[in-house]
């Protein structure tokens, strides 16, 4: 073999090995991250994997929450059924074709659409002011979370209290102010009460938002935008051209996260406006069949639709914000 030959395989040889350590070093890295997942994974399979396979097990039945043991395999019934009646006239019955469940899928759709976009806008601007250098910030920034510290359900009744129609104080402002003539049933009024259910939810939610894109918001480092500004940016163009595609990955995952909670939404409505065909959403139905109406099997059904639903809002989330669970570019 001649010296240069003997060269190559040398630098072969030297750069193999080092690559084989790295190797096994990452193969000893999985292992030990799967190993310390284990536990979690096994309790997150008990607490939620289990529960969530049986409620699809029970979509496919007729069970009944008096006798759960008792219940029999009816397929797809739950979902859609075509029944025939003596007479010849043809019944469609199931989840797919009831209109009180599709009015549940709109009312759902229309909260989380115009609370998230409302919360993000408000949200952006929130973040965007605390982020500035003033005076007493830190006090602002501790008190702009005292919405979303309180729970929801002391929200969802303090705020039943301000917008009842005989002595809420957001009737008794409107009336000084002028902006109103008569007292208004917020919560009863069927034009008011998914306006009355959001103004409730962006109040909660929108420190929620803000605290996550203020932290984006702080990794940018101060130079960019005296650049941008050098350069000649007006502050809309540093915003829109520099700060906006630098948080993007933030937004998005606040958008996602914001976006799904928005979907499950059961406890501010079933508080604030319980039993009211306006404002149910899929969460509420899934309950009411699940408990009130003994329809176990059809409120199972609902629930697992629901968790179809929001399954591939996430996937959609995640494609279109480019989300990447790896970590990588």
């Amino acid at each position: 073999m001649s010296r240069c030959a003997m060269a190559q395989a040398g630098l072969t040889l030297e750069i193999a090995v080092p690559t084989a350590g790295r190797s096994q070093l990452m193969r000893q890295r999985a292992r030990s991250a799967w190993l310390f997942l284990a536990p979690m994974l096994i309790v997150l399979a008990a607490v939620a994997g289990w529960p969530l396979m049986r409620t699809i097990y029970f979509g496919f039945t007729d069970a009944s929450l008096a006798d759960l043991e008792a219940r029999q395999w009816v397929g797809f019934a739950n979902y859609f059924s075509v029944l025939k009646m003596p007479s010849g006239r043809v019944v469609y019955d199931g989840l797919l074709v009831d209109p009180v469940w599709w009015r549940a899928v709109w009312n759902t759709v229309r909260f989380a659409v115009i609370s998230v976009t409302c919360e993000t806008i408000l949200g952006t601007i929130v973040a965007l002011v605390l982020n500035s250098e003033f005076r007493g910030r830190g006090i602002v920034r501790a008190a702009i979370l005292v919405p979303w510290a309180i729970p929801t359900i002391v929200s969802a009744k303090m705020w039943q209290w301000m917008l009842n129609d005989q002595f809420g104080i957001l009737n008794d402002i409107l009336l000084r102010l002028g902006l109103i003539s008569t007292k208004i049933a917020w919560t009863a009024n069927t034009d008011t009460a998914m306006i009355a259910v959001l103004i409730v939810d962006i109040w909660k939610t929108t420190p929620f938002m803000a605290l996550l894109i203020l932290a984006a918001l702080q990794m940018i480092p101060n130079e960019i935008h005296e650049v941008a500004k050098l350069d000649g940016a007006n502050p809309w163009q540093v915003f829109w051209k520099v700060t906006l595609p630098l948080i993007r990955p933030a937004l998005m995952v606040a958008v996602i996260f914001r976006g799904l909670d928005a979907f499950r939404i059961f406890d501010l409505i079933y508080v604030l406006t319980p039993n009211n065909l306006q404002t149910k959403s899929m969460s509420v139905f899934a309950r009411e069949n699940l408990f009130e109406f003994d329809k176990f099997a059809y409120g199972s059904a609902a629930s697992t639709l629901l968790f179809i639903i929001l399954g591939s809002l996430t996937i959609l989330f995640m494609w279109v914000g480019r989300v990447k669970l790896g970590g990588g570019r």
